[in-house]
């Protein structure tokens, strides 16, 4: 039975981990911070003191990386985002301001309205992932506390922006919608699942961009590469009330330290390799435009970090069949290519295709992805010319 490569470039959340991040050795020292700690070994608090420790040294290296006065681990961002609609709209009632795109509005069930009472309205996601800055003071309320009106109390952003393919928000961009904040008594909420992406696109400390924001939710197991977590940080009366948050919530895990000990691996040691992410990314949209056969659009200056979005200029060609072709092995392929190449990636929004590159996909799989592009491309254009 023959085998053949796949490629998985649906997404960066199913890349798997670093296997450095699961070695026993690496987790078992990972257990001790500055300071004396005494851990008796057959003690009834011997593991859960360690856990402890793991969890909080990983919310200490959170809090200092981001600016902020404090951090905490959470199973996953939709749960991050989650308690921080919470913690800000403290009333039943209370409304936030959301792009239209953004991952909150699209793809979290609506849980600020299902489990927190949460209202939202909406403004136009551009397609750098910002907004319209009159757009957004227009969808601020002035009617409380008349009892006709929600009362508007956070703007929500999403930086990197995964539908508008990878965007990085500008940090004037932030600063404005800060300061409108500020004026009006919001509070302003980053879900910032990929802002260590935006990090290194725009090469600043994650500090310089969350000094715009009151809190943020970051996730740890995309590209840093961690099995599982994100991290939800700001100040510490915030995450005071976000703990009880968790806990409500279901997500204070008693187990969490070994995850929470991956995930300081994580911040220190894998932001850096994100700049491989984003040149295999250029590297393939840049093979797209080079293509013999003239049969994609790509914009690159769109191409910022790790997520590429392009389009078909064929319309006999539609963004279904192309991911099925790239998913398949072709006839004739493993002659041309020397053996068969599985591309997985999906058809996206307004008639577009998506890729996301991750740690599981190497220079030399870029290549090869590459290959099977360029192939598609030449079978495609052979079965017109026969159809003709």
């Amino acid at each position: 039975m023959k085998t053949h490569l796949v490629l998985q470039l649906l997404s960066s959340t199913s890349s798997g981990c670093c296997p450095e991040l699961l070695h026993p050795k690496a987790l078992s020292n990972l257990a001790a911070v500055p300071g004396k700690v005494t851990l008796i070994k057959g003690h009834p608090h011997h593991d859960r003191s360690r856990r402890r420790i793991n969890c909080a040294c990983l919310q200490k290296i959170t809090a200092d990386m981001f600016g902020m006065e404090a951090a905490l681990f959470v199973p996953s961002g939709t749960m991050g985002n989650l308690i921080a609609v919470m913690v800000h709209c403290r009333e039943r009632g209370d409304e936030m301001i959301v792009g239209d795109l953004c991952h909150i509005h699209v793809y979290e069930q609506g849980n600020s309205a299902q489990l927190a009472g949460v209202h939202s309205t909406t403004v136009t996601t551009l397609p750098d992932g910002t907004f319209n800055l009159d757009q957004l003071e227009s969808k601020i309320r002035h009617g409380y506390p008349d009892p006709h009106y929600p009362r508007s109390r956070l703007i929500c952003l999403e930086n990197t922006h995964n539908i508008q393919g990878g965007r990085v928000l500008p940090l004037s961009f932030l600063q404005e919608v800060r300061a409108l904040a500020d004026e009006y008594g919001l509070s302003v909420h980053m879900d910032g699942a990929r802002v260590m992406n935006a990090a290194v696109a725009q090469d600043v400390p994650p500090s310089t961009i969350l000094q715009h924001t009151h809190t943020v939710s970051a996730c740890l197991s995309k590209g840093l590469g961690a099995p599982v977590g994100s991290m939800l940080a700001g100040p510490q009366d915030f995450i005071s009330k976000a703990i009880r948050c968790r806990k409500a919530l279901g997500g204070a895990t008693r187990q969490a330290g070994i995850l929470a000990a991956a995930g300081k691996v994580s911040l220190q040691d894998m932001v850096g390799r994100l700049v491989e992410d984003h040149h295999n990314a250029r590297t393939f949209a840049q093979a797209l435009l080079d293509c013999p056969s003239p049969l994609f659009a790509v914009d690159m200056a769109a191409v910022e970090t790790n997520i590429l979005r392009f389009r078909l200029q064929d319309p006999s060609l539609s963004p279904q069949e192309f991911c099925g072709r790239m998913a398949q092995v072709g006839e004739g392929e493993e002659a041309a290519l020397g053996q068969g190449i599985q591309v997985l990636m999906y058809p996206h929004f307004e008639n577009s295709i998506r890729a996301v590159w991750h740690l599981g996909i190497s220079p030399e799989d870029t290549q090869l992805a590459i290959q099977k592009m360029q192939f598609v491309a030449s079978q495609h254009f052979k079965e017109k010319v026969r159809a003709q």
